[in-house]
């Protein structure tokens, strides 16, 4: 599979959402950069399906400075550019909203290192490179951003300020460099899969009478990155969930 001259790096991106934008991402004529924290087998084994023409692993923790700093430096070592950051790397807790003990400052802490300082880090790491070829962020945020729900209060209260910063960002950044985010609902994904019950509410309660699947928000941080005249959007994608 031939890559083309725009390159994406994309965290978090050894399963589920993550792996789904990837996969999109490869067909538009991308190569990308594959990133997890700990899943080292399944990012090599996803580039060596890919081709490594078109596909490079970069273990790093991007709550940690220097792993995000190195991600960007090897992305620009390996392919040159960088058009595109997706901040898909993220971690919750869930924790019912009502138990305000167990949502220590500790989780609080943790929660905003991955979902809120990370993205931070990737972004100021990126900019240089991504005004030079005018490009683009996509953080993927939560639909517990926008609405009080979530699997925990830190987590919801994580990703609004994630939504925020992305509103300040594009507000300053352009019109070089465009900055947006998608907010799904729950989907279907390995971090996902024991939520039955939830799963079970949201076919129930949604318009659309499913929870989502990793394509579906692939397809609008496709779009996103293609529409060119958009930043400082937060887009849900939730199955109509937020209307009920």
């Amino acid at each position: 599979m031939a890559g083309g001259d725009k390159v994406a790096l994309v965290t978090g991106s050894t399963s589920g959402i993550g792996e789904a934008v990837v996969r999109r991402l490869v067909p538009e004529g991308y190569r990308v950069v594959v990133n997890s924290v700990k899943s080292v087998d399944a990012g090599e084994k996803l580039v060596a399906e890919l081709g490594s023409e078109v596909a490079h692993y970069i273990q790093g923790d991007v709550a940690v400075l220097d792993d995000a700093q190195r991600l960007v430096r090897e992305t620009i070592d390996r392919f040159g550019r960088l058009d595109v950051l997706v901040n898909n790397a993220g971690t919750t807790q869930v924790i019912p909203h009502a138990d305000l003990e167990t949502a220590t400052a500790e989780v609080f802490r943790r929660l905003y290192d991955v979902n809120v300082i990370g993205a931070w880090q990737l972004i100021v790491a990126a900019m240089p490179h991504l005004r030079e070829t005018s490009g683009c962020v996509v953080n993927v945020s939560s639909l517990a951003g926008v609405r009080p729900q979530g699997s925990s209060i830190p987590y919801a209260v994580s990703k609004a300020a994630l939504n925020h910063m992305t509103r300040l960002l594009a507000n300053v950044v352009g019109p070089e460099v465009r900055v947006n985010a998608v907010a799904p609902g729950l989907v279907d994904t390995p971090w996902t899969a024991d939520w039955s019950d939830v799963r079970e509410f949201v076919k129930g309660m949604a318009p659309l009478g499913r929870s989502g699947q990793p394509d579906d928000v692939a397809e609008l941080v496709l779009a996103q990155i293609r529409s060119r005249y958009v930043t400082g959007e937060i887009w849900l994608v939730d199955g109509g969930l937020q209307l009920r």
